[in-house]
């Protein structure tokens, strides 16, 4: 279970870092441009919001796997899954409002990733 758990956090991380670097320096138009179909949300914030989405993404990330790598305050990589299950379930509500139902599904995907990570780590393999 610990090993699933480490590679589960791994590869969320590794994606949420990378799509969070790619808000913080693509201007929202590039981001769009590149996203095709699956990036229109963007419409619905501004430059601003978008650095923020970013550097959320990235901070969550880093919260994922850094405390544990580190050995540093542990605790926080549920509670970074904890608050990147609520980021996500905010990306889902901007999908079902935007009638988004295929990328809705990749959401809430995440979200039962993340969910898995914080109850791994809070109730089956906490890092105590």
């Amino acid at each position: 279970m610990n090993t699933a758990l480490w590679v589960v956090a791994g590869v969320l991380a590794t994606a949420f870092l990378v799509g969070g670097v790619a808000f913080v320096v693509m201007p929202k138009e590039r981001y769009r441009a590149l996203g095709g179909a699956n990036a229109q949300w963007v419409d619905d914030f501004s430059d601003g919001q978008m650095k923020v989405i970013g550097t959320i993404k990235i901070v969550g990330a880093l919260g994922l796997v850094l405390p544990a790598l580190v050995d540093v305050a542990p605790v926080l990589v549920p509670l970074a899954a904890t608050g990147l299950m609520l980021f996500m379930a905010g990306a889902g509500t901007t999908r079902f409002r935007r009638k988004e139902w295929i990328f809705l599904a990749g959401d809430l995907t995440f979200l039962s990733l993340f969910a898995f990570v914080a109850w791994g780590r809070f109730m089956e393999q906490p890092f105590a």
